[in-house]
């Protein structure tokens, strides 16, 4: 039996995903803020997106390519950056590149992720965007993004919707702290947990690897909530423009008139994200946002959406509300606490009916 016949969506991966990995990790990966609200309105916003089927129009092969900022890609979706992805599945981070480079996707490496840029330069072909949280100081923010063009990243996501930390209560409740340290408590929820348990002892503890190098600025397995990082103005962007040759896009717009500003200051593409619901939980849907900020932009400015998605249907309803190109965080992540590798591709095609004839004679 195929995974795709026991576990055909998403939600059934979330399912034994949850069952996989220690209830602390899931806490900080399922997690919102607050009331998890937010993260409630993004659902509650795509599924009122109603779409009306064409008739009548035979039988259609779809094409799923798409360009994107100049770069040809086979799908219109990728790999949203997720920090401390290793967390949830030791070397996800790899998986996910893999996978993403032979469907052909673009990958997202947050700058909390648990490996580094250079963990990740033999994985991301040339499919490699790098998001970065900024370092203070301003040599460990140059350094950060060369070696990131040298991994092979070639482009840059800044999240503009973390000025500062959130309080996240379900992580709290969920005892895991910044920066992580194994307590009885955290210890006895992993021996529940004996594969990820096995698959951690073997790969090590996950930490803020491209952090590492900076450490006593950035504690190095300190999350960005937490480690001093440079708030995102306009001069920060203008920097990062003379110091990025690559495309650069803006992560975690909700507000029209601020597309409209960063737009007009340069920046190559909006990123329209309530970022999974972790930052305030007063804020809208994403899908909610889309269509007022494509409206605002105009129709031939770059978009891309993440919050919810979930399915093939997700990703249809995003792109007529506007989106360019839809980028999911938990879905994959769920995948890999699911399965692991397996988790992070999907399932292959049945064999054709001849095969199946000549494995039965």
């Amino acid at each position: 039996m195929t995974l795709d016949l026991k576990y055909p969506n998403i939600a059934d991966l979330r399912r034994r995903a949850k069952r996989r990995i220690p209830h602390f990790a899931w806490e900080y990966l399922d997690s919102g803020t607050g009331d998890d609200l937010a993260i409630h309105r993004s659902r509650a916003a795509l599924d009122d997106v109603i779409l009306a089927p064409a008739v009548l129009k035979g039988r259609t092969e779809p094409d799923l390519t798409t360009t994107f900022l100049g770069r040809a890609y086979d799908r219109p979706f990728g790999v949203s950056p997720v920090g401390m992805t290793g967390l949830f599945w030791p070397g996800a981070e790899v998986m996910l590149a893999k996978n993403a480079v032979a469907q052909g996707m673009p990958f997202g490496l947050s700058t909390v992720a648990a490996a580094s840029v250079e963990d990740l330069a033999p994985h991301i072909g040339d499919n490699g965007w790098f998001q970065l949280y900024p370092p203070r100081v301003p040599e460990h923010c140059e350094d950060l993004l060369k070696r990131a063009k040298d991994a092979g990243f070639h482009t840059l996501v800044l999240t503009v919707d973390v000025p500062g930390p959130s309080r996240r209560e379900r992580q709290r409740r969920g005892g895991l702290q910044t920066p992580p340290r194994i307590t009885p408590r955290l210890f006895a929820q992993s021996l529940l947990r004996p594969h990820w348990a096995l698959a951690v002892a073997r790969a090590g503890p996950p930490t803020v690897r491209s952090l590492q190098k900076y450490a006593g600025v950035h504690e190095p397995a300190r999350h960005v909530g937490l480690a001093p990082h440079a708030a995102p103005d306009p001069e920060l962007l203008k920097r990062l423009r003379d110091l990025w040759d690559g495309p650069i896009i803006a992560k975690g717009v909700l507000v029209p008139s601020e597309a409209v500003l960063l737009r007009d200051l340069g920046v190559d593409a909006v990123w329209v994200s309530n970022h999974g619901g972790r930052q305030f939980d007063g804020a809208p849907g994403s899908a909610t946002a889309l269509p007022l900020i494509r409206a605002a932009v105009g129709p031939d400015y770059p978009l891309i959406y993440d919050g919810a998605t979930e399915s093939g249907l997700d990703i249809l309803r995003a792109i007529a509300l506007g989106a360019d190109l839809v980028m999911l965080g938990r879905a994959w992540i769920w995948g890999v606490g699911a399965f692991g590798a397996n988790g992070a591709a999907p399932p292959p095609p049945p064999p054709p009916r001849s095969a199946i004839s000549s494995a039965k004679t």
